[in-house]
């Protein structure tokens, strides 16, 4: 079984490109995809690990459709999912969200995604590998790693828990909205997930020290809860996984995000 942790770099991966229990899965554009990819990883469309109410939009699919999704990307409930992107990991990071809360034990984000595994000039391909199917089973989830519209109401004045907005500081303040409603969750603090990425080496996370550093002033640290969300909870996956990265037990997403929460009549709202 693989000893890969839970972000791997460009070397870390390369040595287990040929191991059997481990399947790359590329949630990259389909443009980039069909140019260049990681050799022996299999194409996902990220619509498929999402579902859609309008105008809710990122929810969880169904426990259904996600064993259906695995086992045609040829996952099995011991294969190590190594997930990658060209974005910078946030619909690599939605896959990896997925995969934890209905208890996948095994997988990794490849930190920095396809740009970074490029300017290390590592080994590439555009040949298109047709997954081997496997039967997953079916899913149960137990509410791991999730947060609901209700679940958020219920621990709003809880001292132990904080809301981490992964949004922009326009949509956070209310000036950009994508909702009925704009403006953010009472009592949220705001990280934009792309403050974690170090743009000059290629997206990959910042140093480890310095995003603690960075959470502990905005009040999120390791002895609270933290509900990661943004407008459907694709940014956000990234900020779950970073906090994961860093030790942070008591994580959960908010699939939908503000597209549920900006579009309720019933939910309170600051600016």
């Amino acid at each position: 079984m693989s000893t890969l942790p839970l972000i791997v770099d460009g070397e870390q991966l390369s040595q287990h490109l040929e191991d059997p229990d481990v399947l790359v899965v590329d949630v990259s554009s389909p443009e980039t995809h069909v140019k260049v990819h990681v050799p022996g990883a299999v194409f996902l469309e990220y619509a498929w690990i999402v579902d859609a109410q309008p105008p809710r939009m990122g929810l969880l699919p169904s426990p259904q459709q996600i064993a259906r999704v695995l086992g045609f990307l040829g996952v099995k409930p011991d294969t190590h999912v190594v997930a990658c992107d060209d974005e910078g990991g946030g619909r690599a990071c939605r896959l990896l969200w997925t995969l934890d809360v209905i208890g996948h034990a095994h997988f990794s984000l490849l930190d920095g995604g396809i740009n970074a595994w490029l300017a290390e000039k590592r080994e590439v391909t555009d040949s298109l590998r047709n997954p081997t199917p496997a039967e997953y089973p079916v899913p149960t989830l137990d509410g791991h790693g999730i947060a609901d519209r209700d679940y958020i109401l219920a621990h709003l004045d809880d001292p132990h828990t904080v809301i981490l907005d992964a949004r922009s500081p326009a949509e956070f303040n209310g000036s950009k909205v994508f909702a009925q409603r704009g403006g953010h969750i009472p009592g949220a603090v705001n990280l934009e997930w792309t403050q974690a990425m170090d743009k000059q080496r290629d997206l990959r996370l910042r140093p480890a020290e310095e995003l603690r550093a960075r959470l502990a002033e905005l009040g999120v640290t390791p002895d609270k809860e933290v509900i990661t969300h943004c407008q459907s909870h694709h940014r956000s996956a990234h900020t779950y996984i970073m906090l994961r990265s860093l030790g942070f037990e008591k994580v959960r997403g908010y699939p939908g995000s503000w597209s549920d929460w900006g579009n309720s009549m019933e939910t309170p709202v600051e600016q």
